[in-house]
């Protein structure tokens, strides 16, 4: 039996077995987006993978391959569409790629589903995926399917940020491409990371407002919406055990899975 746990890396009668016996399916959804000098632009991909692939081996799921296009960044958590690199979608077609997706496992026989969002701005344009998946399958036609949508930051302990940040923690706003990220990036793939090329230009200090066309001059030109410094590998692990201990005992409670043996 082929003990990868993504989907892309089975052949189809492995995957069929894998899904018949009710393995749960995990959807990370990311971006392509600016994370300052320091860091590339698949962070918002990277990270939810990592979380997706850690979980799975736990649960006995399967990971799909990441969408990696996220709805349009904005000024206030992830710089704004005016840095070179960054990759937007429109809310609308973000919804319809993760509903076609979800109905493309339905109609396959999969019916645990997790999505595991990585990009602030995808939050509710990824619920309204979730919802037009329902709508299309027909709401009265569900059974027994089953779908959880987490954001990942939302299951780090407050004992953790408050290790992490002893001076006080900034938001998870303002923590775009900054400890947060950094640390888990440095946990998992420090290639992708160069602390020497980071720019301390921030924190940013917003307006309570937003501005259209032109992006607030806030913004810290270095796209880091707070600080780098102080990231480690370390609280990397500390997050990612965080994370991933929760969603594991989610998972487990709302499919009914219990432990494995």
């Amino acid at each position: 039996m082929n003990d990868s746990v993504y989907w892309c890396e089975q052949t189809w009668p492995e995957s069929k077995a894998k899904v018949e016996a009710g393995a749960p399916v995990f959807l990370p959804l990311g971006s392509t987006e600016q994370h300052g000098h320091h860091m590339a632009l698949g962070v918002d991909v990277v990270l939810p993978t990592e979380v997706c692939e850690r979980v799975a081996r736990e649960v006995g799921g399967l990971v799909l391959p990441a969408v990696p296009y996220g709805n349009r960044s904005q000024p206030r958590s992830g710089g704004g569409p005016g840095f070179p690199g960054t990759l937007n979608l429109s809310a609308q077609t973000f919804s319809l790629v993760v509903k076609d997706v979800i109905c493309e496992l339905f109609r396959q026989g999969v019916r645990r589903i997790v999505v595991v969002n990585g990009h602030y701005e995808n939050l509710w344009p990824c619920v309204e995926g979730i919802e037009l998946a329902l709508d299309a399958i027909g709401r009265n036609q569900l059974g027994d399917l089953n779908i959880l949508r987490m954001d990942h930051w939302e299951f780090a302990r407050p004992e953790t940020i408050a290790q992490i940040f002893p001076d006080g923690y900034p938001g998870i706003e303002l923590e775009h491409a900054s400890v947060l990220e950094t640390s888990m990036m440095l946990a998992v793939r420090p290639d992708l990371v160069d602390l020497s090329r980071a720019l301390h230009d921030g924190p940013a200090q917003f307006r309570p407002y937003d501005r259209f066309p032109v992006p607030p001059v806030e913004v810290p030109p270095s796209g880091v919406l707070s600080m780098t410094e102080g990231s480690t590998a370390e609280k990397g692990e500390w997050l990612f055990s965080d994370v991933v201990g929760r969603m594991v005992d989610i998972v487990r409670q709302e499919f009914q899975m219990g432990s494995l043996s």
